[in-house]
């Protein structure tokens, strides 16, 4: 379907005789942000590294951005912004020496410009002359965000993005992603642990021990854990537990 920025199925992936994803499909709808949700170990991060290309897939097949995720992960990589779990910038390089470096790893035309753009996007530009291992939690998040938009992608996807940072910067944070998806149709899938973040998304994605469990809107998610007037937080802990039984 034309309108999914992210269209896989039965996507497996095992280490020796462990398998860390077992055959799942995943449908995102370009320029919304699906929230990808699950306890640690749960398959979230190996998911996102199969979709945009970093690794390959043991089963299933699938597009992302219309290209196919076996044939052209070279091309996909090229056109999404991946934000890992850790803080992966050079600590002795300056903001804009670090972006400068991104921007000439994604060969973009124009630097200057490019690396201009992201800094003020990110209200960056009073401290671009700072270190990046002087940086805060938050401010680290800031940059991370402006290296991977830096190239200017179509889909952003985001491993815990907000982990460790304070409360402000969460939401400072999520109110800048919001933006990117509604207002620049760009689409994003974002792993978390909080359920005021998940509360944001336009749709939910809930997996543990690497099987989907529940996936849709809020109600959709409420709905297929069985507690239609329940919070999120009860429709996870009611999902748990039927994984528990089922896959444990």
């Amino acid at each position: 379907m034309k309108d999914l920025a992210i269209d896989v199925r039965g996507l497996t992936k095992k280490y020796g005789e462990r398998t860390v994803v077992d055959h799942v499909d995943l449908q995102v709808r370009t320029g919304t942000i699906c929230g990808f949700l699950g306890p640690n170990g749960s398959g979230k991060t190996t998911t996102i590294r199969m979709i945009c290309g970093l690794l390959k897939p043991d089963a299933g097949e699938g597009t992302c951005l219309g290209l196919d995720i076996l044939r052209d992960a070279p091309t996909i990589k090229r056109q999404v912004g991946y934000m890992t779990q850790r803080f992966g910038w050079y600590d002795d390089l300056s903001i804009r020496e670090n972006l400068d470096f991104i921007a000439r790893l994604f060969e973009v035309t124009d630097r200057k410009r490019a690396v201009d753009n992201a800094l003020e996007q990110l209200g960056l530009v009073e401290r671009q002359d700072q270190l990046a291992g002087q940086l805060s939690g938050g401010w680290k998040q800031r940059l991370a965000l402006a290296g991977c938009l830096i190239h200017d992608p179509k889909l952003l996807l985001l491993d815990e993005p907000t982990a460790g940072v304070d409360p402000k910067a969460r939401k400072e944070f999520w109110d800048q992603i919001t933006r990117l998806a509604h207002e620049q149709g760009i689409t994003v899938l974002v792993s978390t642990h909080y359920m005021d973040e998940a509360q944001r998304c336009d749709e939910l994605v809930y997996i543990a021990y690497g099987h989907v469990l529940a996936s849709g809107s809020q109600q959709d998610v409420l709905r297929q854990a069985g507690v239609e007037h329940g919070t999120l937080e009860d429709a996870f802990i009611a999902l748990i537990a039927q994984a528990q039984d089922n896959f444990a």
